[in-house]
């Protein structure tokens, strides 16, 4: 295999066996997230929390500034390029709760004037007066999580939404935000696969400038786990997933990572990030990040439970866990992430974001190639057709690989 003239353009010096140096730091997002939601989804696995009672929204909220001002030196001077509340519920929060903590978050780091600044809002929570206000407060992208546009469907997910409400969220959310983006779920329960094509065709009739489309999957420690619901066999899943894909295509949609589609220059900033091996502070209970310095990589997880996160955050230790990445784990890392964008990355955002040359991981890029897995040229690295049906067994490739 030749590596292409980018990979080798700035050289990266160890200092140790082991530990590297960045040339440059990379962008960093913002991550913000709210536990709670009104019910537990019984396929959920995310750090979310029934609502009991009231939930301690202006507690939590300083809870958040102090998080965020606590994390201040680990980026102190560093431009934040986006913002995501994601949960949970996060549109839960009244609009003058998410107005109040984005001015704290202004005070306090530099937020460039054209931050994507996204909020997750489910359609059992809408208003149309409360949406208005998130974008009042600077939230100029809304994520509505639909799931699907049928009831019966809707029912068998443990939404707390029908198919009319779920209609009124977009409705409500185009009148207020030019850029909207549309979560839905397939391989439902019971679902067929024209099933999946009449929610995706009413989604459509909407034209939103992003679509997210799920593969329903049964994760540890969740309802659906203990107790399967009836699932559509493999065919018809992947009978599912291919027509979403046309569809999705032949309306001008690119699709530009593994459950993503956009309209031409709507692609997701933050999540993109996130796939090019960007940094993220997270802050909120069971928030994660990955924060770069010149010398190492660290990743760390706030505590998980409500309670527990905001009297750890009182007290000054909101991060749970510490750690630095080692770099014979870097490889993998950068690729789990970067190989879920369909067309790839450039070769020198490798050594940009990892501070390892491509030339360690050159004899598993050779074997990824072989196996029709991966592409790799001058224009960078990115998954084959092949590699983005298998994407397992290609990530499997560099989980061994020793810097």
């Amino acid at each position: 295999m030749h590596l292409s003239p980018t990979d080798t353009v700035s050289p990266v010096k160890l200092r140790l066996p082991g530990v590297v140096e960045l040339g440059a730091l990379p962008p960093l997002s913002l991550y913000v997230h709210i536990p709670w939601c009104v019910r537990k989804c019984p396929y959920c696995d995310f750090n979310s929390h029934e609502v009991r009672g009231d939930v301690p929204e202006q507690a939590y909220v300083d809870a958040l500034v102090n998080d965020l001002e606590l994390a201040l030196p680990a980026i102190w001077g560093r431009p934040v390029h986006s913002v995501f509340f994601g949960g949970g519920t996060p549109s839960l929060f009244s609009a003058e709760s998410i107005d109040r903590f984005l001015a704290a978050v202004r005070a306090r780091v530099m937020l460039l004037p054209d931050a994507e600044i996204t909020l997750e809002a489910n359609p059992g929570t809408v208003e149309a007066a409360r949406f208005a206000g998130f974008r009042s407060a600077g939230v100029n992208r809304l994520s509505v999580g639909v799931q699907s546009l049928n009831s019966r469907h809707l029912r068998a997910l443990g939404r707390i939404h029908d198919a009319r409400q779920a209609r009124g969220a977009i409705e409500t959310a185009q009148a207020c935000f030019d850029n909207i983006n549309v979560d839905l779920m397939y391989a439902l329960p019971d679902q067929t696969p024209d099933d999946a094509l009449r929610d995706l065709e009413t989604v459509l009739d909407y034209s939103p400038q992003h679509v997210s489309a799920y593969h329903l999957t049964i994760e540890p420690n969740t309802w659906f786990h203990r107790y399967p619901p009836p699932l559509p066999d493999d065919d018809a899943s992947a009978e599912m997933q291919e027509t979403i894909e046309a569809v999705l295509a032949a309306r001008g949609y690119v699709h530009y990572e593994t459950s993503a589609f956009a309209k031409r220059g709507f692609e997701c900033r933050h999540n993109l990030n996130y796939w090019r091996f960007g940094d993220y502070l997270g802050i909120g209970a069971g928030a994660h990040s990955k924060v770069s310095f010149p010398d190492r990589i660290v990743r760390e997880m706030r505590h998980k439970q409500p309670r527990e996160y905001l009297k750890r955050v009182a007290g000054g230790e909101p991060v749970q866990a510490s750690s630095v990445v080692s770099a014979h784990e870097l490889p993998f890392e950068f690729m789990m992430n970067a190989m879920r964008l369909t067309a790839g990355v450039e070769s020198s955002i490798f050594q940009e974001r990892t501070g390892l040359p491509i030339s360690v991981i050159a004899a598993r890029l050779k074997k990824a190639e072989e196996q029709g897995l991966l592409e790799h040229g001058v224009e960078g690295l990115r998954p084959s057709s092949r590699g983005q049906r298998f994407l397992n067994d290609l990530l499997t490739l560099f989980l061994d690989e020793k810097a």
